[in-house]
């Protein structure tokens, strides 16, 4: 896995699987001992600032992306001129994100909702009132062939899935090329990633697409609508509340990707079969 991850042309989870993971011994139905890779989850904090904001599990590769991508979601950053600083300490598994003025969070105390993410996602009552619906200006268009190709090499790269279970992965994509992959023990917490990614990069994400392994709930279409990346994908299934934010928000979603089948709930003006 390592010396495959040495030859890509794209950002992809922690190099040193050995990081991320931890041996344990179990017991097999022929109650013979094994030793088997489990992902190690760990305990981040992020600061915006003086201020907690969140304590996240994650598995910890690429902190200062999550934070920043986790606060852009968020809609408390808009974008990297915003950035002081972003610091990482290792020690006290703490990211702190300073900014050059004072946020609206930190002025008022805001309203947190706990979602249906994995880990307890959470996002904050005031994004609602901030987002912006994908512009349907945008004349691009996806075609469905495309997209299997890609899904196709998606899933036969390592990945830490495959090495321990237990884990979401997500992949920003443009056209038929991978840009970043990433995983997390949380769906939205692979998302946040690549969003911080996005930010701190600089990489327009109008021309987009994001693959995810997990369901599509609303707090991750909201997360997509957030990075205005416009086509979100996935090979699991979607909510009813997904569906009715991706049609508001010009979202094109796509869900239950799997072989030759997909069911496109949002925004079908954009693909082409």
């Amino acid at each position: 896995m390592d010396a495959y991850r040495k030859k890509v042309n794209f950002l992809t989870p922690e190099v040193n699987i050995s990081k991320l993971v931890s041996k344990v011994r179990v017991f097999n139905e022929e109650n013979k001992v094994k030793y088997v890779n489990l992902i190690d989850e760990k305990i981040l904090t992020i600061y915006l600032n003086s201020q907690e904001v969140l304590t996240a599990l994650t598995v910890c590769d690429y902190p200062e992306y999550l934070a920043v991508g986790f606060l852009h979601n968020q809609n408390i950053i808009n974008s990297k001129a915003e950035i002081r600083g972003v610091e990482f300490n290792q020690e006290l598994s703490a990211v702190v994100v300073r900014t050059f003025q004072k946020t609206l969070f930190e002025d008022k105390n805001v309203r947190k909702i706990k979602t249906s993410g994995c880990a307890m996602g959470t996002v904050f009552g005031d994004m609602y009132d901030k987002l912006k619906p994908i512009p349907k200006q945008n004349k691009k268009k996806y075609s469905i062939e495309d997209m299997r190709n890609l899904v196709k090499n998606i899933i036969s790269l390592p990945s830490l899935y495959m090495e321990a279970g237990a884990i979401h992965g997500s992949v920003l994509c443009e056209e038929d090329r991978i840009l970043v992959y990433m995983e997390d023990v949380g769906r939205h917490n692979a998302i946040d990633k690549i969003s911080g990614w996005l930010v701190l990069e600089e990489i327009d994400p109008t021309d987009k697409i994001l693959y995810t392994t997990g369901r599509l709930t609303s707090e991750m279409v909201l997360k997509a609508i957030s990075m205005g990346v416009p086509i979100l994908v996935s090979r699991s299934g979607f909510t009813k509340s997904a569906v009715h934010l991706a049609r508001k928000f010009n979202l094109s979603m796509i869900g239950r990707f799997k072989g030759k089948r997909f069911m496109c709930v949002s925004g079908f003006e954009r693909i082409l079969l």
